[in-house]
């Protein structure tokens, strides 16, 4: 499959009927996913630095596409912190591995999650979405035999639409399961 089935539904389906919805002059105005960035912060990464190894390749293995380490930006001594010490993870994702990041999160991990009745529709005020995963063991790539703990990450849509509305109804055609489908 050499271009993800999202991508192509976009193109097909999901931008022509943005541009109806909203009433867009062009096709350029249409709202677009622009990345996605995944985020894994790492507070315990300062007692033991195999966490940080640990976290890039599970990043890795999630994401399709090398996770790097991020670093503070100053001591802080009440967390024991120093500047420039390893503290989470991070991977941006852009055109293809986004599209099939978002058909993986979309179609198979958010299912696995215990209990999942939806999630939150409350976006940034410029159109852009932040979702908060407690569990990286949802995604099929990580062996739940091999993780030492479980770990959280934030997983944020970047959008070119310029409000919350367009934003929600791009991510909503996407197959992000909103909560409150009826967004007011």
């Amino acid at each position: 499959m050499n271009t993800a089935q999202l991508k192509k539904e976009y193109k097909e389906q999901i931008a022509p009927a943005l541009q109806k919805q909203f009433n867009y002059s062009s096709t350029m105005e249409t709202p677009v996913l622009k990345k996605i960035v995944v985020n894994m912060g790492l507070g315990d990464a300062t007692q033991d630095k195999k966490i940080i190894d640990v976290a890039i390749n599970e990043l890795t293995a999630i994401t399709g596409q090398k996770a790097v380490a991020t670093y503070s930006k100053k001591d802080i001594a009440n967390f024991k912190l120093r500047k420039k010490m390893p503290i989470g993870v991070m991977v941006t994702l852009r055109r293809e591995r986004m599209y099939e990041f978002l058909e993986k999160l979309v179609r198979v991990a958010l299912p696995r999650i215990r209990d999942f009745k939806g999630i939150e529709s409350k976006l940034d005020g410029r159109g852009n979405y932040t979702l908060g995963v407690q569990e990286q063991i949802i995604f099929p790539e990580i062996n739940i035999d091999q993780i030492d703990r479980i770990q959280g990450m934030n997983i944020t849509f970047v959008t070119s639409a310029k409000t919350d509305e367009e934003g929600f109804a791009l991510l909503k055609a996407f197959g992000l399961p909103f909560k409150n489908a009826n967004k007011d």
